[in-house]
């Protein structure tokens, strides 16, 4: 017969080719232009599968392996035959079976079309505006055409976004007149299956266009499912690993842009060291970076500042260090510490005196403020200034005038003001010890100086400052410092801060007998921990709250098997009694 030399034919090709064995399924299509398609299954040695289809229209026999690549092919003549389903499934499972991605979704199609004899197959998925369309396999007559995109407005396309079928048997141009593509094909039949993810969300579909009638039988249609969901799969497989590349590429870009940033803000910082006096502030933590940037703001004024900080900080440095970038660093720096000076002296320390003013004054004297003229005073401790003292340090810092103790002359001084203190001078306005008026001056422009507790990452940086600083006092050249010695130092607390930190290497390099840092045991303090002193009150106090905490209790209830007197074992007219004695009224 025709159709077995046909099928001779093909397995002798195929047997050239490389093909081990071969198995033949033939099925008939119902209600198409082809009269007649054979379904051949050629299997390699390696064990790989692929179909043959020959159709009785085109009379040829195309075998195709798994992967989609054609073979070669034979003529024949065209005979009826009748088709097994199951070989057509087989066909396209076998055929996309170990492909993925891209491979896939054109094995797909290509299978798709060849085993419902349809003109024109494709996978397609939804932009994220749900207004486009982007195709990722298309097979068209006998071949593969590129990818492309399409509104979806005008399609058969957009009623798949419903989530059903969508199948238009025929005359599909009639109810889509604008539709090119449809034109381009000749199309009369469409059928589409929606592609919906875990949520029922439909990411994308898989469609089948013919140039004749079609009419989708439960055959078509089970395998339209079959195929939809592992297109479904794949589909949201590729948009996972998108969604990976996207964040791996977010992720580069913006370690891009921390390492841009990083270089910039270290330019930064050199340019602002190199135009600015900051030898002394030693560190490169963030903290003291916003120091160093107050004080290249605030430097080139005349404005006052109040260094705010813990002592050994380092506030004297940042003061200093201010007045160095200032416009009078020429001029000279005078320091003042208000807590060294006894009450009694310290108005005459600061505004000088005359001849005779008090007892023991043989002489007049300038004070540190008419040294400090046309330069910077610098009032460490200024929370330690007494009360008088305040009230003539307001007037020269309104006025910038003063009068000498034991005169009545004024004298105008030009002089820029710099406090300091550990203390916080609003609790102390609260106090009533510190005048509020001059806590408004003077807190012009704070400048916090972290603790060295907060910036530990700065400890290696300081140790290794002070061991150069000290080498030539001490006679001692220290050039390793091992890294449990630096980690033993970061782990302490430093209530002493950056002074006590440079007196422990001081003492650190005197005991160490070579070249490298020793930290003998005992060398850092051990600090007990402070018990926290209870509040004392009077009995009356603890009594009053301890009675209303038990009527909190008993919601207000005074007598009963449930009531406060029963609680405190008390009668409940004695309980009341007391209640009244002690201002208590229950709201109930």
């Amino acid at each position: 017969m025709a159709l077995n030399h046909n099928v001779q034919l093909a397995r002798s090709s195929l047997l050239q080719g490389g093909c081990h064995r071969m198995s033949c399924g033939t099925r008939k299509a119902a209600n198409r232009r082809l009269s007649i398609t054979y379904g051949f299954h050629a299997f390699s040695k390696t064990g790989s599968a692929g179909m043959i289809c020959r159709t009785g229209a085109r009379n040829t026999v195309t075998p195709t392996c798994s992967r989609g690549t054609p073979m070669p092919t034979q003529q024949s003549t065209t005979e009826q035959v009748s088709i097994d389903p199951d070989a057509t499934l087989r066909s396209i499972m076998e055929g996309t079976a170990g492909a993925s991605g891209e491979h896939f979704f054109r094995s797909l199609v290509q299978y798709l079309a060849v085993s419902l004899h349809v003109k024109a197959s494709f996978v397609a998925e939804f932009d994220a505006e749900r207004t486009k369309v982007q195709t990722l396999a298309v097979w068209v007559g006998d071949q593969h055409v590129p990818n492309f995109d399409f509104d979806i407005e005008g399609t058969p396309c957009k009623q798949i976004l419903t989530g059903a079928i969508q199948h238009f048997p025929d005359d599909i141009q009639q109810t889509f007149p604008t539709n090119s593509l449809l034109k381009e094909l000749n199309a009369r039949s469409y059928l589409a299956i929606p592609l919906m993810d875990d949520a029922g969300v439909v990411v994308g579909h898989l469609a089948v266009i013919d140039d004749e009638p079609l009419d989708a039988d439960e055959r078509e249609l089970s395998i339209f499912h079959i195929f939809a969901a592992r297109a479904t799969a794949e589909l949201i497989r590729r948009q996972a690993v998108r969604q990976l590349d996207d964040s791996r590429q977010r992720e580069h870009r913006l370690r891009i842009e921390r390492q841009r940033m990083e270089a910039e803000v270290a330019y930064l910082r050199e340019e602002l060291r190199s135009r600015s006096d900051f030898s002394e502030i030693v560190g490169e933590s963030d903290g003291i970076w916003k120091v160093l940037r107050s004080i290249d703001m605030v430097a080139p004024t005349d404005s006052t500042v109040l260094i705010v900080g813990e002592t050994g900080t380092g506030k004297e440095l940042v003061a200093r260090a201010i007045h160095k970038n200032s416009k009078r660093s020429s001029g000279p720096f005078v320091r003042v510490n208000c807590a060294a000076l006894p009450e009694s002296l310290l108005e005459s320390e600061l505004f000088g005196h005359e001849h005779g003013a008090f007892t023991g004054a043989t002489q007049q004297r300038t004070g540190r403020f008419e040294l400090a003229d046309g330069g910077t005073i610098f009032l460490d401790e200024i929370g330690e200034m007494p009360l008088p003292a305040q009230s003539r340090l307001l007037r020269v810092l309104q006025e910038q005038e003063l009068e000498r103790v034991g005169s009545s002359q004024t004298i105008r001084v030009d002089t820029r003001v710099l406090a300091a203190t550990n203390r916080n001078l609003l609790d102390m306005v609260d106090e009533g010890t510190f005048r509020e008026d001059l806590f408004y001056r003077l807190n012009v422009f704070p400048i916090q100086v972290p603790a060295l507790r907060e910036r530990k990452e700065d400890i290696p940086t300081l140790v290794r400052f002070f061991l150069k600083k000290l080498a030539e006092r001490l006679g001692r050249q220290i050039d390793t410092v091992p890294s449990n010695v630096l980690l033993t130092l970061q782990k302490y607390d430093w209530p002493g801060n950056v002074r006590e930190l440079e007196n422990i290497v001081e003492r650190a390099m005197i005991l160490s007998t070579g070249d490298t840092l020793d930290l003998p045991s005992g060398i850092i303090p051990v600090r007990r921990q402070k018990m926290k002193q209870p509040v004392l009150r009077s009995l009356t106090d603890v009594e009053t709250e301890h009675v209303r905490a038990v009527l909190e209790h008993t919601n207000g209830v005074v007598a009963g098997p449930n009531g406060a007197a029963k609680i405190l074992d008390m009668n409940p007219n004695t309980l009341r009694s007391r209640m009244e004695k002690l201002g208590i009224i229950v709201e109930r």
